[in-house]
């Protein structure tokens, strides 16, 4: 049995580079790196960790509600942050966009292009409606 691979676009964050949004691999979606990037404007959402990642949260909950999913169907991020500093933040922030059952978490301290301060990737579930 093949296994197919559906590349999916989403219609409100617009990608910046030359990569998939969202692929679809059986019921698993493999979401790209969400940055705090305004996606109607294509700028930074502010210059603060907080306003930066509450933008890739949302960005990240509009790729998956594209690809027929949604934030409770995420089961592994990858949250890349530029300041370890900016933890409790982060936390705060995850347990806001993941109430319930979080899923697993990954947390590098990286280097960011751009003046980015954070970026998010996920793996989730695709809803049952999307099959």
């Amino acid at each position: 049995m093949a296994v197919v691979k559906e590349v999916v676009e989403s219609t409100r964050v617009p990608r910046i580079g030359p990569y998939s949004q969202v692929v679809r691999v059986g019921d698993l979606l493999f979401t790209a790196g969400q940055p705090g990037i305004n996606p109607a404007t294509g700028v930074l959402a502010g210059q603060a960790f907080e306003a930066q990642a509450r933008q890739a949260f949302e960005n990240l909950r509009a790729v998956l509600e594209d690809a027929g999913s949604g934030m409770e169907q995420v089961v592994r991020v990858t949250c890349f942050m530029a300041d370890a500093e900016a933890f409790g933040t982060l936390n705060s922030l995850f347990s806001e966009y993941f109430p319930a059952s979080p899923p697993v978490r990954s947390t590098p301290i990286v280097a960011l292009p751009k003046g980015l301060l954070f970026s998010i990737d996920a793996i989730a579930v695709a809803s049952s409606r999307h099959a």
